[in-house]
């Protein structure tokens, strides 16, 4: 199994920890990086072999990571010379991609069974797989609805729930058949334009732990949290 792990952004929303280290470099707890873990994690899990997209402050991932050979994997890297987008980097991997693919954000601190999602992935016969998980927003004021200048419906502080995007998704490599190499493919992008066909995406829900590190609140909760879950999130270490 092959995975490509996305690791080419600024990490703008990070700072001021991503002034001097990328993002999936920012360590966890006080021995590990999210980068680390993640390829722990997917050595764990059956894969052996991975693609990290670099670009901003990607020489210091690459002479980190090296060549996998430590977590039990083969690692190859690809260098987006200008941001792409979070799907645009992979255009310029497709020949070196096999048929089926595991694509995750290097910021995501999670217990999900990336196999599994793979194996579903396959079995789906889908273009793409998106591990989804469920959030609930809080609304802080009363919510109107209004029409033609008249209030229809009032609902005070109401609570929404969502499915969001995990940042892991299987793919299939046919997929990219279209889209030009070199050129931004968002996520958005994509799944728009799949949503047009007749073979829509599927989504596979996952309700274990998940935490997407792109803000300083939430590296902060990594941290304090990271004692706890590390036998979650690192199984046998």
């Amino acid at each position: 199994m092959h995975a490509v792990i996305l690791a080419g952004g600024k990490g703008v929303r990070l700072r001021p920890y991503t002034t001097a280290l990328p993002k999936p470099l920012v360590p966890i707890g006080d021995q590990h990086a999210i980068l680390e873990i993640v390829l722990r994690q997917l050595s764990t899990a059956g894969f052996t072999s991975c693609t990290i997209a670099i670009g901003h402050l990607g020489e210091i991932i690459r002479a980190y990571v090296g060549d996998g050979s430590q977590w039990g994997l083969a690692v190859d890297y690809a260098t987006e010379e200008s941001p792409l987008g979070t799907m645009g980097p992979l255009l310029n991997l497709r020949d070196r991609l096999p048929e089926t693919f595991l694509v995750m954000n290097g910021d995501v601190l999670t217990d999900l069974d990336y196999a599994d999602v793979l194996r579903r992935h396959r079995a789906s016969g889908a273009p793409l797989t998106i591990a989804t998980y469920a959030r609930k927003v809080h609304i802080d004021f009363g919510v109107l609805t209004t029409h033609s200048s008249k209030v229809v419906a009032f609902t005070e502080k109401p609570s929404m729930d969502y499915r969001v995007s995990m940042g892991v998704y299987g793919l299939s490599r046919t997929t990219l058949d279209g889209y030009t190499p070199g050129l931004p493919l968002g996520f958005d992008e994509l799944v728009l334009d799949l949503l047009k066909t007749d073979n829509k995406p599927h989504a596979y829900d996952f309700d274990g732990y998940w935490l997407d590190i792109g803000r300083p609140d939430d590296y902060d909760r990594a941290n304090a949290e990271f004692t706890t879950r590390k036998s979650l999130l690192l199984k046998g270490a």
